[in-house]
């Protein structure tokens, strides 16, 4: 798999982890403006439960792997 194919892949699943808890709205590729004035407490709070449940849906899917039970 190339570098191309996984950043897509990764890309995927950051738009699915953000839709599914309701956080699309700060997702880079749906709100690319400059955020430099944003202190890193409030960027935080905004990308941090989208990269946490990435996070989770990797895991399970490694999970799943490892019992027998697909890729992702």
């Amino acid at each position: 798999m190339s570098k191309k194919d996984i950043s897509e892949k990764l890309k995927a699943l950051k738009m699915e982890a953000a839709a599914e808890i309701g956080m699309s709205q700060y997702v880079k590729e749906n709100n690319d403006h400059y955020k430099g004035d944003v202190p890193s407490k409030i960027n935080g709070q905004q990308g941090g439960p989208i990269g946490g449940r990435m996070v989770q849906k990797m895991i399970e899917a490694e999970e799943r792997r490892l019992a027998g039970g697909g890729n992702l």
